[in-house]
């Protein structure tokens, strides 16, 4: 994995992209400029939150609750003078690091041998608690040298080895007992700049971890066989336990620049390359076809329709037009003057179209970010601080087309469309995640944001994003209003009774199960990474996907569209939106189906948490590919009505 520094300046970045291939290897991303030591140097180790994973034995994740390090009741051992937090970026802080200091010193190449750190004791109630978190398979995240300090895992399927996300507190030894980790072998992976002695980067971290029953002075039992720590929950006097580390530095040939290709992996990719590949194979006949259904279908139907045009101007010179056996009009020309008509709700509407153009610009920029390297896991949050950032500087554009559609609907209440636009899909979000992170408080768990932090996303909101938003929506509002190809009649025509598949419900399911298709399997591993404290990485096959749910969505949306206009339906503008929209009804269904197979959360906050989180998700996506599908539809009944000669 190649990392980069961003140039100092404007004409630099250009000339940097431009020179790209022979620059690669000459700089690195702004934050994540590697750090060279000299031999017994001081190498900061921090920690970050205790999180739950699932194991090779259990597959399950038991909990979805993370928890700070120096929770009272883990009682880890502490710096002298007190842990103190290290400053994070908001994308962070968002998706719940809390990165802090430790007690462990380790110096560049020196190795130590069962190093004590502290002695602490377990009442029944820290007991009670550290064993849960053992049994539910928490794990403990430190950073060296901002690599995760991980475990060797072997990929049985494919033979590979790489470095997990943390490593076990603990573990079922003797079976039926938990044994708590006290002891920590600290296996750092060091590399030569350029054979320069004196210049040593770490490249790799790696921790085995061992429960030790300390009878005397650790340095003395140091290669002896010790019983494990097994931690009492009835005993009134506690369980003593004694917190003890090793070091041992290894040469390596790694270089700085390759460090992170040990922490990616891709479990069975054969797998995921064959379900991406024929997902996109199905999506590309499946658009192929409609593309050929619907020209070859709208050719025949504008000629005919011109035709019927032409035999109309005979029969005013006198010629019959019957003589040519030419029925009269039928289809979607019949109503070419309602199908412009404003729908209902069109305040609401077009709010939900200008911020599913805000997230559509903000989300194909992070994924093109991504996959050019910009967001490194190296650089921490980086992907959510970016994501945040886009989302609040496009807050102009949601504003623009939200005025724009909402004008082009003749809409009255302009005023109120300007509020409303940057105020009510970040509402619902700002809202659902304040009720969630209420939960998180009241478990006390590292995940919850700080209140601080709150203020923060509020002030950039209303600073930044809401001003940028009414800017856009004043411009749009300005702009010339979007004419309509045809004029609309005054009295509506009444719709004739429809099909069963053309109804609202059948019809939203049909449309809404395709472009979810196109995304089922990177959303399987997005998942793993959000729940399970995985790297995702795979931008290159997520940029794919996004652009084929894109195609997928509007080609599938314009064929409903163009069926629901010939069988004289013109209420096309909702159905179109909650039609593409209900893709996000699959997302949501599927995490329920995850929820039950890979995730045991043990708990109301647990269960709350998840399925929170999974609706607002699944919220964002509604709007974002309702959006999707509402535009393409909008640009195809703008184009076949323009196409036609109409009286």
């Amino acid at each position: 994995m190649q990392l980069r520094k961003q140039a100092p300046s404007t004409a630099a970045l250009v000339a940097s992209l431009l020179a790209l291939p022979q620059l690669s290897s000459a700089f690195y991303l702004p934050g994540v400029a590697p750090t060279s030591y000299k031999p017994n140097e001081l190498v900061p180790v921090y920690v970050n939150t205790i999180k739950p994973i699932s194991g090779t034995a259990d597959p399950l994740l038991h909990s979805v609750v993370s928890y700070d390090y120096y929770h009272p009741l883990f009682r880890y051992c502490q710096p002298k003078d007190g842990p103190k937090s290290v400053s994070e970026s908001l994308g962070s802080i968002l998706f719940g690091d809390r990165i802090k200091t430790s007690p462990f010193e380790l110096r560049m190449g020196q190795n130590e041998q069962c190093k004590s750190l502290c002695k602490v004791t377990y009442d029944k109630g820290a007991a009670g608690f550290v064993n849960r978190r053992i049994t539910q398979g928490y794990s403990l995240n430190w950073l060296v040298d901002g690599l995760p300090a991980g475990q060797e895992i072997t990929d049985t399927m494919s033979g590979t080895n790489f470095y997990s996300m943390g490593f076990l507190m603990g573990e079922e030894k003797p079976p039926g007992q938990l044994a708590f980790h006290n002891h920590y072998n600290i296996y750092i992976e060091y590399h030569e700049v350029s054979g320069n002695k004196d210049q040593l980067r770490v490249v790799g971290a790696r921790v085995f971890p061992e429960s030790r029953k300390y009878t005397k002075d650790p340095a003395t039992q140091c290669q002896e066989q010790l019983e494990p720590v097994h931690l009492d929950e009835e005993s009134d006097a506690g369980t003593e336990v004694q917190f003890t580390y090793s070091v041992e530095w290894i040469k390596s040939d790694t270089a700085w620049a390759t460090r992170w290709d040990k922490y990616l992996h891709v479990f069975d990719p054969k797998i995921h390359w064959f379900s991406l590949v024929n997902s996109a194979v199905i999506v590309v006949f499946l658009v192929l076809t409609v593309m050929s259904v619907l020209v070859r279908a709208l050719k025949k139907d504008i000629a005919r329709y011109n035709r019927l045009d032409q035999i109309n101007l005979d029969d005013l010179s006198g010629t019959s037009a019957l003589e040519d056996g030419v029925q009269e009009d039928s289809g979607w020309k019949l109503v070419h003057g309602d199908v412009f008509r404003t729908p209902p709700n069109p305040l609401l509407l077009s709010v939900f179209l200008g911020n599913g153009a805000q997230l559509f610009v903000m989300t194909g920029l992070t994924i093109a970010f991504a996959l050019l390297g910009f967001l490194s896991p190296s650089n921490r949050g980086s992907l959510g601080t970016i994501m945040v950032l886009l989302y609040t500087i496009f807050g102009f554009v949601g504003g623009y087309v939200s005025a724009r559609v909402y004008k082009s609907m003749h809409g009255e209440k302009w005023k109120l469309n300007i509020a409303l636009t940057p105020l009510v899909v970040p509402g619902i979000v700002f809202f659902t995640f304040f009720l969630l992170d209420l939960f998180l408080w009241a478990k006390q768990s590292s995940g919850a944001v700080p209140f601080t932090t709150m203020l923060v996303i509020i002030s950039i909101w209303f600073i930044i994003s809401v001003p940028l938003s009414f800017a856009g929506s004043w411009l749009g509002f300005r702009a010339p209003v979007i004419e309509a190809p045809v004029r609309t009649n005054q009295i509506p025509r009444q719709v004739p009774p429809t099909t069963t598949y053309l109804k609202p419900i059948p019809s939203m399911l049909l449309v809404g199960i395709l472009p979810f298709g196109a995304i089922f399997v990177e959303l399987y591993f997005i998942m793993q990474s959000i729940w399970f404290n995985k790297i995702y990485y795979m931008f290159g096959f997520l940029f794919l996907c996004y652009g084929l749910m894109i195609i997928t969505c509007a080609a599938v949306t314009i064929l409903m569209v163009y069926f629901l206009l010939c069988s004289e339906n013109y209420n096309w503008q909702w159905r179109a939106f909650l039609a593409a929209g209900t893709s996000a009804g699959y997302i949501f269904l599927n995490a329920m189906i995850y929820w039950v197979t890979r995730v045991s959360t043990g708990g109301l906050a647990g269960s709350v948490l998840y399925i929170g989180y999974s609706a607002l998700i699944s919220f964002l996506f509604f709007v974002l590919t309702g959006s999707i599908g509402y535009f393409a539809s909008w640009w195809f009944v703008r184009k076949i009505y323009s196409s036609i000669k109409i009286d």
